[in-house]
Order: structure tokens, then C-alpha cells, then sequence
């Protein structure tokens, strides 16, 4: 473009057009940076945590509030992203599966804080207490509809927050590797 522009044109936000100063050893250096364990152990934190969490606020509150699974799933997202640093479809994947077995976990906790709350007892009691016969119970009285549907909910959020945003050279640079390894 010229200096003299049109007054009524937009102005560009985008790149200049210049070819991407990236490589296919840049990407592999961004493959190499991910890490599927320090994703897992992210994981496993955030769940833990957002259990304690969520059992103190319906405690609290005396109140259960089945759409913390969302924010679930963006915490579990995020923390797999800023820990595994994953730019491939494992990564999603195991955010999923962590918020599916975080919801299900956290309702357990939860269920069993409301229960304890009734009968005067620890939590930790309950949670030890429970039997093959306490299950189908639990599923039946304690696990709802709506629990599955934010859980499900919660699981895409979390699989759409766990890759790692890349830069368009980034992007360019993985593409490149991505390239070269199928030619091999």
C-alpha cells in the first residue's frame, strides 16, 4: 500500500504479507516442550482442589450448585494448557476425561458432605463408610440429569481451553515439522 490511502479504507491488523521467518526444527522444539505428565498432574491438583472448594461453598451456603462443573472443566482446561503446554489431540482428551472424573468425583464429595452434615459425622466417615450397596443409592437419589448434562458441558470446555494457543508462527513453524514427518 502507498502512503496516499484511500481515507475510507480499513486499515490492515493482520501481518505484512512477509513470508514467516519459522522452521520445521521450531516445531519440533514446540512438540518437544509438551509434557503429558505435568498435564495429568495439573489435572489431578485442580480436581482436588475444586472439590474442597466446592464442598466448603455448598457448606457454606447450604446450597448445591451442579453448574460449578463448568468452571470445572475451565479450570482443568487451563491448567492442562499452562502446564503440559500440548499443542496435539491428546491434550483435549485428557481435559475431557479429568472433567468427567472430576464432576463425578466432586459429586461424590459432595454428596457424601451433605450426608455427613445430617448425620453429624465427618465426611471422611461417610466417604469410608461406603459399600457396593451405597453406590446404586448414590446414582439413583444424588446424581441427576443435570449433573451429566454440565459435566458434559464442562468436558467441552474444558477439551476447547486445553491446547496451547500458538502464534501464527508457531503455528507455521508445527505445520512445517507436521510436513516433514509425513514425508518420512
Amino acid at each position: 500500500m502507498t502512503e496516499s490511502q484511500s481515507p475510507l479504507r480499513l486499515r490492515k491488523k493482520h501481518g505484512s504479507g512477509a513470508p514467516l521467518d519459522s522452521t520445521a526444527a521450531d516445531g519440533k522444539r514446540l512438540v518437544d516442550m509438551q509434557s503429558v505428565r505435568n498435564a495429568i498432574v495439573s489435572a489431578l491438583i485442580t480436581v482436588v482442589v475444586f472439590s474442597v472448594f466446592w464442598v466448603s461453598l455448598s457448606e457454606l451456603t447450604n446450597r448445591v450448585y451442579p453448574w460449578l462443573t463448568v468452571i470445572l472443566g475451565f479450570m482443568v482446561g487451563h491448567s492442562i494448557r499452562l502446564a503440559g503446554r500440548g499443542v496435539d489431540a491428546r491434550f483435549p482428551l485428557l481435559a475431557a476425561g479429568f472433567t468427567l472424573f472430576g464432576s463425578l468425583f466432586a459429586n461424590i464429595v459432595v454428596a457424601a458432605s451433605v450426608t455427613a452434615d445430617g448425620n453429624s459425622t465427618s465426611t471422611l466417615r461417610v466417604l469410608t463408610s461406603v459399600t457396593t450397596m451405597t453406590w446404586p443409592v448414590f446414582f439413583e437419589e444424588a446424581l441427576t440429569i443435570a449433573d451429566g448434562f454440565y459435566a458434559i458441558f464442562a468436558a467441552s470446555v474444558a477439551a476447547f481451553y486445553a491446547n496451547r494457543r500458538l502464534t501464527r508462527s508457531q503455528y507455521h513453524a508445527l505445520r512445517l515439522w507436521r510436513e516433514d514427518q509425513q514425508r518420512d
